[in-house]
């Protein structure tokens, strides 16, 4: 639904960004009563909630168990809820899939990291299956004859984040959030210590409209680093580039492979998508050959069957990294401003905690889960 922006009405929190972190916080904090704007530079899914692959895999990472570890888990686990509530608002469905994650390991040195998470991911009593050659290829007779090693990780999941992010949006329209697409904001009035308003220049029109809200959520991706120096903050977000191809399949496949860098992720019925590549800075979102030719590569060293992949389509994204490679979360500088941007490539798993905790920040201005590691001012200097 579109709306026109009217600078006389004031909202509780105005969130600059309606990708999937600021559209789940928009949907938690309509839900708890508070009146919310959501502004976008583009359309729905146009960036990196669109171009995720939408892995759910926590423990399919996880090596030592860290803070950072229990973040990704906690959200991994709000994921049933989240689905269930964004479901039942939209009447739609985002493919939410439950069966399992299989790491394979080829090379000697995959092998040798597959074996060091299965000791540690034991050893913390993480539930986790051990397969062999024989046992992961009677699992999934598609797979490269030449895997040695592969290990079932039944907690990890998968979401159409599409889907996903379409519903989320729709769920927060009829929770009463209001959405202003193809309008950019261009700076922040700042008073004090608090923004008091937020200028946004909608596509096509001459003139700013100026925004007043009560809080500021700059959940802006890759373009959060921009807006944060028009505050005089400055933020090391870059973007990093990542490529991933779509295929129809002549049948369904069962789980999401993974082998080192590369992986395949089921899409629906007979849909899959592959990936992934990795290039740090710019933010131009090109679909390269060598980018291509790498996925496909990976593919076919763990999937031999996708020789007869049908292409339906490519895409490049752009995932928000930070310099320690972890979300910037919490209030930064000025009272009434708080960042939820920086997840790289954990946006779409990171998307319900993040949820919970933004809106708990408002709310109460308190977390369930310590933000001290997020902090903005860990690396905030005046620009």
């Amino acid at each position: 639904m579109a709306h026109t922006l009217d600078s006389s009405k004031k909202s509780d929190v105005v969130i600059v960004g309606g990708g999937i972190i600021g559209s789940a916080i928009a949907l938690r904090l309509a839900k708890s009563g508070a009146s919310v704007t959501v502004i976008d530079r583009g359309q729905p899914c146009s960036e990196a909630s669109g171009a995720a692959a939408g892995m759910i895999a926590p423990q399919g990472e996880l090596i030592e168990p860290e803070p950072f570890s229990k973040l990704c888990t906690d959200s991994r686990d709000l994921y049933p809820e989240l689905v269930a509530e964004v479901e039942a608002l939209s009447q739609e469905c985002v493919c939410y899939r439950r069966d399992g994650t299989l790491l394979v390991g080829i090379e000697e040195h995959e092998c040798e990291e597959l074996e060091h998470i299965y000791r540690k991911q034991t050893a913390l009593g993480l539930p986790l299956e051990r397969l062999s050659n024989d046992r992961v290829l009677k699992r999934f007779s598609g797979l490269s004859p030449l895997i040695e090693l592969a290990l079932f990780v039944k907690g990890d999941h998968w979401v159409d984040n599409e889907r996903l992010t379409h519903a989320l949006i729709k769920a927060g329209e009829l929770s009463g959030v209001t959405y202003h697409w193809d309008s950019a904001v261009t700076g922040f009035n700042v008073q004090g210590d608090q923004v008091q308003g937020i200028r946004v220049l909608p596509q096509g029109s001459a003139s700013e409209t100026v925004l007043s809200a009560g809080h500021v959520v700059l959940a802006a991706g890759c373009w959060s680093g921009q807006l944060a120096e028009t505050l005089g903050v400055s933020l090391p977000i870059v973007p990093c580039h990542g490529e991933i191809i779509e295929f129809e399949t002549p049948s369904d496949i069962p789980y999401v492979v993974r082998a080192g860098i590369n992986y395949v992720v089921p899409r629906g019925p007979q849909v899959v998508v592959a990936g992934t590549t990795a290039k740090w800075g710019g933010f131009e979102k090109a679909v390269t050959a060598g980018g291509l030719h790498s996925i496909i590569q990976g593919l076919n060293r763990i999937l031999p069957i996708a020789q007869d992949f049908k292409f339906r389509r490519a895409w490049a994204g752009l995932r928000p990294d930070t310099k320690d490679h972890l979300p910037i979360l919490g209030f930064g500088a000025l009272r009434n401003l708080i960042f939820a941007t920086g997840h790289f490539r954990n946006g779409i798993l990171l998307a319900p905690i993040t949820a919970k905790v933004i809106a708990e920040l408002i709310l109460s201005g308190v977390t369930s889960h310590p933000l001290e590691l997020y902090s903005p001012g860990r690396f905030a200097t005046p620009a």
